[in-house]
C-alpha cells in the first residue's frame, strides 16, 4: 500500500524498508550478535554460546507475536526481543544474551546501523544527481537567461552557470557527509551507567571488537549522555534539504509564465 502521495510521483530508493519493525529488530538483533562474538574472543562467555546466539539471532527464529505481547506488557523496547532471543537459544546460550550491556547500548547502535545504510543510499543518490547536473551544466552551457540581483534583471549568465553553481554546493554536501561517517556511526557499549563497570578491563576492548564487527567505530567515551553526533548527522541532512528545497524553488520560479525560462516536463 502507498502510505504517501509522493509515492506515486518519486520512487522510493529503499529507505522505506531500512525503519520497518522488522529493520529495526534485526538490526537490534545484529548488535547483540556482534556483542556475543566480541565476548566469546576475549573469553567472557562461552564460544559455544556465542556461536548459538549468532546463529538465532535472526527474525526468522523468533515468535514476533510474543515479543509484540511482551512490548504491551512492559512497555519496554529491547526486553521482550531479549527474552525471545533468549528462548530461541539452546542450552543455556540465551543466559548469555545481552551480557553486560544495557538497553541504550544495543538500541542506539541498532539505530545508527539502520541510518548508516540509509547514509549509503543518499551517496548513491547525490551522484546520481551530480552526473545529471554535470551533462545539464555542459549542455546548457551556452543557454543565455538574464542574471539578476535583488530580483531584478543584471547581466546575462547562462543556464549551465546556474546549474554549476548547484554542482559546487551539492559537492560540498558530498564532503561533509563523508567526513562525519567516524564521528556519526559509532558503536556503543558503557554499560548501565557508561562506566563500563560490567564489563571491567575488558570493556573497552569488547566495545572496540563489537565496533569492528558492525563495520563502525568505537566510541571513544561511550557515554550514555553522548547524542552530538546524531545531532550532527540531522543538521547535515538540513543542510542538504535546505539545497534540495532551493534548487526546486529556482525551478519553479522559472517555469511560471511570467518569466518562462524553462521547462519541467509532466510525467505521462
Amino acid at each position: 500500500m502507498l502510505e504517501e502521495p509522493t509515492s506515486l510521483r518519486i520512487e522510493d530508493p529503499g529507505v522505506r524498508a531500512l525503519f520497518t519493525e522488522a529493520a529495526r529488530f534485526q538490526s537490534w538483533l545484529d548488535v547483540e550478535a556482534a556483542l556475543a562474538q566480541a565476548q566469546a574472543e576475549l573469553g567472557i562467555i562461552p564460544a559455544s554460546a556465542a556461536r548459538e546466539i549468532v546463529t538465532k539471532a535472526h527474525l526468522k527464529y523468533l515468535d514476533l507475536a510474543a515479543v509484540r505481547s511482551g512490548l504491551a506488557k512492559t512497555g519496554h523496547p529491547l526486553v521482550p526481543l531479549v527474552w525471545e532471543l533468549d528462548r530461541a537459544c539452546e542450552g543455556d546460550a540465551g543466559g548469555y544474551v545481552h551480557w553486560g550491556a544495557t538497553t541504550q547500548n544495543i538500541t542506539q547502535t541498532g539505530q545508527l546501523l539502520q541510518v548508516r545504510r540509509a547514509h549509503e543510499i543518499f551517496l548513491g543518490q547525490l551522484a546520481a544527481v551530480l552526473t545529471h547536473l554535470a551533462g545539464l551544466a555542459e549542455r546548457t552551457k551556452d543557454a543565455l537567461l538574464p542574471g539578476r540581483t535583488h530580483g531584478q534583471h543584471a547581466v546575462p549568465a547562462t543556464f549551465g552557470f546556474k546549474v554549476a553553481v548547484w554542482i559546487d554546493e551539492l559537492c560540498r554536501h558530498v564532503e561533509r557527509l563523508q567526513a562525519c561517517e567516524g564521528r556519526v556511526f559509532v558503536a556503543m557499549l558503557g554499560g548501565g551507567a557508561g562506566t563500563l563497570a560490567s564489563l571491567g578491563e575488558l570493556g573497552l576492548a569488547t566495545q572496540e571488537k563489537m565496533a569492528a564487527r558492525l563495520g563502525m567505530r568505537p566510541m571513544t567515551v561511550p557515554a550514555r549522555t553522548i547524542g552530538d553526533h546524531q545531532a550532527e548527522y540531522v543538521t547535515l541532512l538540513g543542510l542538504l534539504a535546505a539545497t534540495a528545497g532551493k534548487i526546486g524553488r529556482e525551478i519553479y520560479t522559472l517555469m511560471k509564465q511570467e518569466f518562462g525560462e524553462v521547462e519541467e516536463p509532466v510525467p505521462p
